[in-house]
């Protein structure tokens, strides 16, 4: 089984209230090789709501406790990034998922660049607090870019 952003399967599930689709995980979506997650409204979050951005570091601080997730207005919304990604990892598990397809960019599924924490637009290499996460417990995680590298039934 594949688990799946949310939002690269159509559902309006991002910050701003849209969503990212992306036909190949829909296609995976019908074919019932893949089940939607969204790891920000499984932390407790609705839609839409402040974006978000990890300051002083990447997923794997944020999980260590040294770096914040926190939002445009300057709230710190770490716990709710924390409990998103342990629920993902519960449904990875629960499912025997194979591998994850996270969206990029996103404070929590962002699997090979991060925004720099300053909300200036500008990105560096790092993880979400989801992909750090998952990959921590040895699950395979790619952004909708690395969709092409997979073996797809």
């Amino acid at each position: 089984m594949i688990l799946v952003s949310s939002c690269l399967a159509g559902m309006k599930v991002r910050y701003n209230g849209t969503d990212c689709l992306d036909e190949t995980v829909r296609k995976l979506l019908d074919d019932e090789q893949a089940i939607a997650v969204c790891p920000e409204l499984l932390g407790g979050f609705s839609t839409p709501r402040e974006s978000a951005e990890i300051v002083g570091g990447n997923g794997e601080d944020v999980l260590a406790g040294t770096a914040s997730v926190i939002d445009k207005s300057g709230t710190d919304v770490t716990d709710l990034y924390i409990k998103g990604a342990y629920e993902t990892l519960h449904q990875a598990l629960e499912l025997e998922a194979t591998v994850v397809v996270l969206k990029e960019n996103s404070p929590s599924c962002c699997s090979t660049m991060i925004y720099n924490g300053q909300f200036s637009g500008e990105k560096k290499a790092g993880n979400g607090v989801t992909s750090a996460l998952l990959r921590q417990h040895g699950i395979k995680v790619v952004s909708e870019d690395g969709l092409q590298t997979l073996t797809l039934p």
